[in-house]
Protein backbone atom coordinates (compact mmCIF):
# COMPACT_ATOMS: atom_id res chain seq x y z
CA UNK A 1 0.00 0.00 0.00
CA UNK A 2 2.89 2.39 -0.58
CA UNK A 3 1.17 4.48 -3.21
CA UNK A 4 -1.95 5.28 -1.11
CA UNK A 5 0.30 6.06 1.91
CA UNK A 6 2.30 8.55 -0.12
CA UNK A 7 -0.87 10.11 -1.45
CA UNK A 8 -2.27 10.23 2.09
CA UNK A 9 0.87 11.98 3.35
CA UNK A 10 0.74 14.52 0.51
CA UNK A 11 -2.93 15.23 1.14
CA UNK A 12 -2.25 15.64 4.87
CA UNK A 13 0.61 18.06 4.22
CA UNK A 14 -1.55 19.93 1.73
CA UNK A 15 -4.44 20.29 4.19
CA UNK A 16 -2.24 21.33 7.12
CA UNK A 17 -0.11 23.60 4.95
CA UNK A 18 -3.13 25.46 3.66
CA UNK A 19 -4.45 25.76 7.21
CA UNK A 20 -1.09 27.07 8.50
CA UNK A 21 -0.79 29.60 5.69
CA UNK A 22 -4.37 30.79 6.20
CA UNK A 23 -3.83 31.04 9.99
CA UNK A 24 -0.57 32.95 9.55
CA UNK A 25 -2.22 35.34 7.10
CA UNK A 26 -5.12 35.91 9.50
CA UNK A 27 -2.70 36.50 12.41
CA UNK A 28 -0.67 38.99 10.37
CA UNK A 29 -3.73 40.95 9.28
CA UNK A 30 -5.08 41.03 12.84
CA UNK A 31 -1.70 42.19 14.21
CA UNK A 32 -1.35 44.98 11.67
CA UNK A 33 -4.91 46.20 12.16
CA UNK A 34 -4.59 46.18 15.96
CA UNK A 35 -1.21 47.93 15.90
CA UNK A 36 -2.51 50.66 13.63
CA UNK A 37 -5.74 51.09 15.62
CA UNK A 38 -3.99 51.28 19.05
CA UNK A 39 -1.40 53.78 17.86
CA UNK A 40 -4.06 56.10 16.47
CA UNK A 41 -6.06 55.91 19.73
CA UNK A 42 -2.98 56.81 21.86
CA UNK A 43 -2.04 59.77 19.68
CA UNK A 44 -5.62 61.08 19.58
CA UNK A 45 -6.01 60.82 23.38
CA UNK A 46 -2.71 62.60 24.03
CA UNK A 47 -3.73 65.39 21.68
CA UNK A 48 -7.05 65.83 23.43
CA UNK A 49 -5.34 65.80 26.85
CA UNK A 50 -2.78 68.45 25.96
CA UNK A 51 -5.39 70.75 24.42
CA UNK A 52 -8.09 70.44 27.08
CA UNK A 53 -8.92 73.40 29.40
CA UNK A 54 -8.21 73.10 33.13
CA UNK A 55 -9.66 75.25 35.95
CA UNK A 56 -6.21 75.85 37.39
CA UNK A 57 -3.58 76.23 34.69
CA UNK A 58 -0.32 74.42 35.32
CA UNK A 59 3.07 75.42 34.10
CA UNK A 60 3.72 74.43 30.53
CA UNK A 61 6.83 72.47 31.51
CA UNK A 62 4.81 70.34 33.93
CA UNK A 63 2.13 69.62 31.27
CA UNK A 64 4.69 68.60 28.69
CA UNK A 65 6.42 66.29 31.16
CA UNK A 66 3.15 64.62 32.16
CA UNK A 67 2.15 64.22 28.52
CA UNK A 68 5.48 62.68 27.60
CA UNK A 69 5.39 60.18 30.46
CA UNK A 70 1.81 59.25 29.56
CA UNK A 71 2.75 58.78 25.94
CA UNK A 72 5.75 56.57 26.83
CA UNK A 73 3.62 54.49 29.20
CA UNK A 74 0.88 54.11 26.62
CA UNK A 75 3.40 53.08 23.97
CA UNK A 76 4.92 50.53 26.34
CA UNK A 77 1.56 49.03 27.15
CA UNK A 78 0.72 49.03 23.49
CA UNK A 79 3.91 47.10 22.62
CA UNK A 80 3.31 44.64 25.45
CA UNK A 81 -0.21 44.05 24.20
CA UNK A 82 1.01 43.45 20.66
CA UNK A 83 3.76 41.14 21.90
CA UNK A 84 1.31 39.16 24.00
CA UNK A 85 -1.10 38.96 21.06
CA UNK A 86 1.67 37.74 18.77
CA UNK A 87 2.94 35.19 21.29
CA UNK A 88 -0.42 33.72 22.25
CA UNK A 89 -1.65 33.70 18.65
CA UNK A 90 1.56 31.97 17.51
CA UNK A 91 1.16 29.29 20.18
CA UNK A 92 -2.51 28.84 19.22
CA UNK A 93 -1.57 28.61 15.53
CA UNK A 94 1.07 25.97 16.28
CA UNK A 95 -1.36 23.89 18.35
CA UNK A 96 -4.12 24.12 15.72
CA UNK A 97 -1.62 23.27 12.97
CA UNK A 98 -0.67 20.06 14.79
CA UNK A 99 -4.37 19.35 15.24
CA UNK A 100 -4.89 20.03 11.53
CA UNK A 101 -2.14 17.49 10.73
CA UNK A 102 -3.88 14.82 12.79
CA UNK A 103 -7.31 15.59 11.38
CA UNK A 104 -5.90 15.86 7.86
CA UNK A 105 -4.28 12.44 8.22
CA UNK A 106 -7.56 10.93 9.41
CA UNK A 107 -9.64 12.61 6.70
CA UNK A 108 -7.17 11.67 3.95
CA UNK A 109 -7.28 8.07 5.13
CA UNK A 110 -11.06 8.09 5.07
CA UNK A 111 -11.14 9.62 1.60
CA UNK A 112 -8.54 7.16 0.23
CA UNK A 113 -10.09 4.08 1.86
CA UNK A 114 -12.26 3.24 -1.20
CA UNK A 115 -9.24 3.65 -3.46
CA UNK A 116 -7.17 1.36 -1.22
CA UNK A 117 -9.96 -1.23 -1.35
CA UNK A 118 -10.10 -1.02 -5.15
CA UNK A 119 -6.33 -1.48 -5.43
CA UNK A 120 -6.42 -4.54 -3.18
CA UNK A 121 -9.24 -6.06 -5.25
CA UNK A 122 -7.51 -5.37 -8.56
CA UNK A 123 -4.29 -6.94 -7.26
CA UNK A 124 -6.21 -10.13 -6.43
CA UNK A 125 -7.75 -10.36 -9.90
CA UNK A 126 -5.97 -12.66 -12.33
CA UNK A 127 -6.89 -14.74 -15.37
CA UNK A 128 -8.51 -17.30 -13.05
CA UNK A 129 -10.88 -14.88 -11.34
CA UNK A 130 -11.26 -12.11 -13.90
CA UNK A 131 -15.01 -12.34 -13.30
CA UNK A 132 -14.57 -10.51 -9.96
CA UNK A 133 -15.72 -6.90 -9.89
CA UNK A 134 -15.09 -3.89 -7.67
CA UNK A 135 -18.82 -3.20 -7.38
CA UNK A 136 -18.35 0.06 -5.49
CA UNK A 137 -21.31 1.48 -3.60
CA UNK A 138 -22.04 4.88 -2.18
CA UNK A 139 -22.69 8.27 -3.73
CA UNK A 140 -21.99 8.93 -7.39
CA UNK A 141 -18.60 10.66 -7.26
CA UNK A 142 -15.22 10.42 -8.98
CA UNK A 143 -14.23 7.28 -7.07
CA UNK A 144 -17.51 5.59 -7.98
CA UNK A 145 -16.98 6.55 -11.62
CA UNK A 146 -13.45 5.12 -11.45
CA UNK A 147 -14.78 1.86 -10.00
CA UNK A 148 -17.44 1.55 -12.71
CA UNK A 149 -14.85 2.28 -15.39
CA UNK A 150 -12.56 -0.45 -14.05
CA UNK A 151 -15.51 -2.86 -13.88
CA UNK A 152 -16.31 -2.13 -17.51
CA UNK A 153 -12.67 -2.73 -18.45
CA UNK A 154 -12.69 -6.03 -16.55
CA UNK A 155 -15.89 -7.06 -18.34
CA UNK A 156 -14.33 -6.40 -21.73
CA UNK A 157 -11.17 -8.20 -20.64
CA UNK A 158 -13.17 -11.21 -19.47
CA UNK A 159 -15.03 -11.33 -22.80
CA UNK A 160 -11.76 -11.12 -24.73
CA UNK A 161 -10.13 -13.82 -22.59
CA UNK A 162 -13.10 -16.13 -23.02
CA UNK A 163 -13.04 -15.59 -26.78
CA UNK A 164 -9.28 -16.20 -26.79
CA UNK A 165 -9.66 -19.44 -24.84
CA UNK A 166 -12.36 -20.68 -27.20
CA UNK A 167 -10.27 -19.69 -30.19
CA UNK A 168 -7.17 -21.49 -28.90
CA UNK A 169 -9.17 -24.60 -28.04
CA UNK A 170 -10.87 -24.66 -31.43
CA UNK A 171 -7.64 -23.95 -33.28
CA UNK A 172 -5.87 -26.75 -31.40
CA UNK A 173 -8.68 -29.12 -32.29
CA UNK A 174 -8.75 -28.10 -35.94
CA UNK A 175 -4.98 -28.44 -36.26
CA UNK A 176 -4.87 -31.72 -34.35
CA UNK A 177 -7.46 -33.41 -36.59
CA UNK A 178 -5.39 -33.46 -39.82
CA UNK A 179 -2.30 -34.51 -37.87
CA UNK A 180 -4.21 -37.45 -36.43
CA UNK A 181 -5.49 -38.34 -39.88
CA UNK A 182 -1.98 -38.14 -41.34
CA UNK A 183 -0.65 -40.40 -38.62
CA UNK A 184 -3.43 -42.92 -39.22
CA UNK A 185 -2.86 -42.97 -42.99
CA UNK A 186 0.89 -43.45 -42.62
CA UNK A 187 0.48 -46.14 -39.98
CA UNK A 188 -2.10 -47.99 -42.06
CA UNK A 189 0.14 -48.00 -45.13
CA UNK A 190 3.26 -49.07 -43.20
CA UNK A 191 1.48 -51.98 -41.51
CA UNK A 192 0.18 -53.23 -44.87
CA UNK A 193 2.83 -55.65 -46.08
CA UNK A 194 1.17 -55.89 -49.47
CA UNK A 195 1.15 -52.14 -50.15
CA UNK A 196 2.10 -51.32 -53.72
CA UNK A 197 3.75 -48.30 -55.29
CA UNK A 198 0.44 -46.79 -56.45
CA UNK A 199 -0.83 -47.05 -52.86
CA UNK A 200 2.23 -45.21 -51.57
CA UNK A 201 1.75 -42.61 -54.30
CA UNK A 202 -1.90 -42.16 -53.27
CA UNK A 203 -0.75 -41.81 -49.67
CA UNK A 204 1.71 -39.06 -50.58
CA UNK A 205 -0.93 -37.23 -52.62
CA UNK A 206 -3.35 -37.43 -49.72
CA UNK A 207 -0.69 -36.15 -47.32
CA UNK A 208 0.06 -33.25 -49.67
CA UNK A 209 -3.64 -32.41 -49.75
CA UNK A 210 -3.82 -32.40 -45.94
CA UNK A 211 -0.69 -30.24 -45.76
CA UNK A 212 -2.25 -27.77 -48.17
CA UNK A 213 -5.36 -27.59 -46.01
CA UNK A 214 -3.22 -26.97 -42.93
CA UNK A 215 -1.32 -24.22 -44.74
CA UNK A 216 -4.59 -22.55 -45.73
CA UNK A 217 -5.85 -22.78 -42.17
CA UNK A 218 -2.65 -21.26 -40.77
CA UNK A 219 -2.86 -18.45 -43.33
CA UNK A 220 -6.45 -17.81 -42.27
CA UNK A 221 -5.41 -17.75 -38.61
CA UNK A 222 -2.66 -15.23 -39.36
CA UNK A 223 -5.06 -13.10 -41.37
CA UNK A 224 -7.59 -13.19 -38.54
CA UNK A 225 -4.95 -12.17 -35.98
CA UNK A 226 -3.64 -9.37 -38.21
CA UNK A 227 -7.02 -7.98 -39.23
CA UNK A 228 -8.14 -7.56 -35.60
CA UNK A 229 -5.65 -4.71 -35.15
CA UNK A 230 -6.57 -1.13 -35.94
CA UNK A 231 -5.52 0.16 -39.36
CA UNK A 232 -2.21 2.01 -39.30
CA UNK A 233 -3.24 4.10 -42.31
CA UNK A 234 -6.26 4.43 -44.57
CA UNK A 235 -6.56 5.09 -48.27
CA UNK A 236 -9.35 5.30 -50.81
CA UNK A 237 -10.69 1.93 -51.95
CA UNK A 238 -12.75 1.29 -55.08
CA UNK A 239 -15.17 -1.25 -53.62
CA UNK A 240 -16.93 -1.79 -56.93
CA UNK A 241 -13.69 -2.66 -58.72
CA UNK A 242 -12.70 -5.12 -56.00
CA UNK A 243 -16.14 -6.77 -56.07
CA UNK A 244 -16.09 -7.03 -59.87
CA UNK A 245 -12.60 -8.56 -59.84
CA UNK A 246 -13.59 -11.05 -57.13
CA UNK A 247 -16.75 -12.13 -58.96
CA UNK A 248 -14.73 -12.73 -62.11
CA UNK A 249 -12.20 -14.82 -60.19
CA UNK A 250 -14.93 -17.04 -58.67
CA UNK A 251 -16.90 -17.63 -61.88
CA UNK A 252 -15.38 -21.04 -62.56
CA UNK A 253 -15.73 -22.14 -58.94
CA UNK A 254 -19.42 -21.25 -59.02
CA UNK A 255 -19.93 -23.15 -62.28
CA UNK A 256 -18.11 -26.16 -60.84
CA UNK A 257 -20.43 -26.16 -57.82
CA UNK A 258 -23.55 -25.70 -59.93
CA UNK A 259 -24.25 -22.28 -58.43
CA UNK A 260 -25.33 -19.21 -60.40
CA UNK A 261 -23.20 -16.18 -59.58
CA UNK A 262 -24.83 -12.83 -60.35
CA UNK A 263 -23.47 -9.35 -59.75
CA UNK A 264 -24.91 -5.84 -59.79
CA UNK A 265 -21.92 -3.57 -59.50
CA UNK A 266 -22.48 0.15 -59.04
CA UNK A 267 -19.71 2.66 -58.19
CA UNK A 268 -18.83 2.69 -54.50
CA UNK A 269 -15.82 4.23 -52.81
CA UNK A 270 -14.70 3.57 -49.24
CA UNK A 271 -11.70 4.16 -46.99
CA UNK A 272 -9.45 1.49 -45.54
CA UNK A 273 -6.90 -1.14 -46.46
CA UNK A 274 -7.43 -2.38 -50.05
CA UNK A 275 -5.88 -5.81 -49.32
CA UNK A 276 -8.12 -6.42 -46.32
CA UNK A 277 -11.21 -5.19 -48.16
CA UNK A 278 -10.42 -7.56 -51.02
CA UNK A 279 -10.01 -10.41 -48.53
CA UNK A 280 -13.38 -9.50 -47.00
CA UNK A 281 -15.16 -9.61 -50.37
CA UNK A 282 -13.40 -12.85 -51.33
CA UNK A 283 -14.36 -14.52 -48.05
CA UNK A 284 -18.00 -13.53 -48.41
CA UNK A 285 -18.21 -14.78 -52.00
CA UNK A 286 -16.28 -17.98 -51.19
CA UNK A 287 -18.52 -18.65 -48.20
CA UNK A 288 -21.66 -17.98 -50.28
CA UNK A 289 -20.56 -20.47 -52.95
CA UNK A 290 -19.20 -23.10 -50.59
CA UNK A 291 -22.24 -23.22 -48.28
CA UNK A 292 -24.89 -23.44 -50.95
CA UNK A 293 -27.09 -26.03 -52.61
CA UNK A 294 -26.95 -27.45 -56.15
CA UNK A 295 -28.82 -25.12 -58.47
CA UNK A 296 -28.57 -22.30 -55.94
CA UNK A 297 -27.49 -18.73 -56.51
CA UNK A 298 -25.20 -16.02 -55.19
CA UNK A 299 -25.78 -12.31 -55.73
CA UNK A 300 -23.14 -9.64 -55.13
CA UNK A 301 -24.28 -6.00 -55.05
CA UNK A 302 -22.31 -2.80 -54.50
CA UNK A 303 -23.56 0.76 -54.34
CA UNK A 304 -23.91 3.90 -52.24
CA UNK A 305 -26.68 4.50 -49.72
CA UNK A 306 -26.94 7.70 -47.69
CA UNK A 307 -23.39 8.58 -48.67
CA UNK A 308 -21.94 5.25 -47.53
CA UNK A 309 -20.44 2.48 -49.64
CA UNK A 310 -22.44 -0.74 -49.25
CA UNK A 311 -21.55 -4.33 -50.17
CA UNK A 312 -24.27 -7.01 -50.07
CA UNK A 313 -23.72 -10.72 -50.67
CA UNK A 314 -26.79 -12.99 -50.68
CA UNK A 315 -26.80 -16.74 -51.24
CA UNK A 316 -29.24 -19.60 -51.14
CA UNK A 317 -28.59 -22.65 -48.99
CA UNK A 318 -29.76 -24.44 -45.89
CA UNK A 319 -32.11 -22.42 -43.65
CA UNK A 320 -30.28 -20.76 -40.75
CA UNK A 321 -32.13 -19.91 -37.51
CA UNK A 322 -31.90 -16.14 -36.91
CA UNK A 323 -30.70 -16.68 -33.33
CA UNK A 324 -27.73 -18.72 -34.58
CA UNK A 325 -26.44 -16.25 -37.16
CA UNK A 326 -24.07 -14.52 -34.74
CA UNK A 327 -22.44 -17.88 -34.01
CA UNK A 328 -21.36 -18.14 -37.65
CA UNK A 329 -19.01 -15.19 -37.13
CA UNK A 330 -17.16 -16.98 -34.33
CA UNK A 331 -13.98 -18.89 -35.30
CA UNK A 332 -14.52 -22.51 -36.40
CA UNK A 333 -18.30 -22.27 -36.08
CA UNK A 334 -20.09 -23.92 -39.00
CA UNK A 335 -23.26 -24.93 -37.10
CA UNK A 336 -24.65 -27.95 -38.95
CA UNK A 337 -23.72 -26.63 -42.38
CA UNK A 338 -21.52 -28.70 -44.63
CA UNK A 339 -19.33 -27.13 -47.27
CA UNK A 340 -19.61 -28.34 -50.81
CA UNK A 341 -15.89 -27.76 -51.36
CA UNK A 342 -12.79 -28.45 -49.35
CA UNK A 343 -10.90 -25.66 -47.65
CA UNK A 344 -13.63 -24.27 -45.41
CA UNK A 345 -12.36 -24.23 -41.83
CA UNK A 346 -14.99 -22.01 -40.25
CA UNK A 347 -12.75 -18.94 -40.27
CA UNK A 348 -14.05 -17.02 -43.28
CA UNK A 349 -16.84 -15.11 -41.56
CA UNK A 350 -14.81 -14.49 -38.40
CA UNK A 351 -12.17 -12.84 -40.59
CA UNK A 352 -14.92 -10.78 -42.22
CA UNK A 353 -16.09 -9.57 -38.81
CA UNK A 354 -12.53 -8.67 -37.76
CA UNK A 355 -11.93 -6.70 -40.97
CA UNK A 356 -15.24 -4.88 -40.56
CA UNK A 357 -14.30 -3.91 -36.99
CA UNK A 358 -10.86 -2.69 -38.11
CA UNK A 359 -12.52 -0.44 -40.72
CA UNK A 360 -15.13 0.93 -38.30
CA UNK A 361 -17.74 -0.38 -40.70
CA UNK A 362 -21.17 -1.86 -39.96
CA UNK A 363 -22.03 -5.53 -40.44
CA UNK A 364 -25.56 -6.88 -40.72
CA UNK A 365 -26.33 -10.56 -41.33
CA UNK A 366 -29.83 -11.96 -41.79
CA UNK A 367 -31.30 -15.22 -43.14
CA UNK A 368 -31.57 -15.20 -46.90
CA UNK A 369 -35.00 -15.07 -48.55
CA UNK A 370 -34.47 -18.58 -49.96
CA UNK A 371 -32.37 -20.03 -47.17
CA UNK A 372 -28.69 -19.32 -46.81
CA UNK A 373 -27.41 -15.95 -45.66
CA UNK A 374 -27.59 -12.27 -46.54
CA UNK A 375 -24.60 -10.22 -45.39
CA UNK A 376 -24.44 -6.44 -45.75
CA UNK A 377 -21.32 -4.39 -44.99
CA UNK A 378 -21.55 -0.59 -44.84
CA UNK A 379 -18.31 1.39 -45.14
CA UNK A 380 -17.56 5.08 -44.84
CA UNK A 381 -18.80 6.65 -48.04
CA UNK A 382 -17.81 9.34 -50.49
CA UNK A 383 -18.44 12.32 -48.21
CA UNK A 384 -16.32 10.94 -45.38
CA UNK A 385 -13.59 9.99 -47.86
CA UNK A 386 -13.44 13.43 -49.48
CA UNK A 387 -13.35 15.09 -46.05
CA UNK A 388 -10.52 12.84 -44.82
CA UNK A 389 -8.54 13.39 -48.01
CA UNK A 390 -9.04 17.16 -47.72
CA UNK A 391 -7.68 17.08 -44.17
CA UNK A 392 -4.66 15.17 -45.43
CA UNK A 393 -4.00 17.73 -48.17
CA UNK A 394 -5.13 15.45 -51.01
CA UNK A 395 -7.45 16.77 -53.67
CA UNK A 396 -10.76 14.95 -53.63
CA UNK A 397 -12.52 16.53 -56.62
CA UNK A 398 -11.79 13.64 -58.97
CA UNK A 399 -12.88 11.15 -56.34
CA UNK A 400 -16.16 12.97 -55.71
CA UNK A 401 -16.92 12.71 -59.43
CA UNK A 402 -17.18 8.94 -59.06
Amino acid sequence: MRVPSRVRARLTLLYSGLFAISGAALLTITYLLLAHTKRNVVLRNMSEFSGSATPRPLPSATLDDIAERARVEAERQHQETLHALLTYSGVALAITTVLALVLGWLMAGRILHPLRTMIATIQRISARNVHDRLAATGPRDELRDLSDTVDGLLQRLETALDAHKRFVANAAHELRTPLTLEHALIEETLTDRTATLPQYRALVERLLELRQQQAEMLESLLTLAGSERELAQREHVDLSEIADRTVTAYRMAAIHEGVRLDARIDPAWATGDPALVERLVANLVDNAIGYNVPGGSVEVVTGVRDGHAVLTVTNTGQPIPPERIDDLFEPFQRLDRTAGRAGHHGLGLSIVRAIVAAHDAALEATPGPAGGLRVEVTFAGVRELVASMAEGGVAGESLAEH
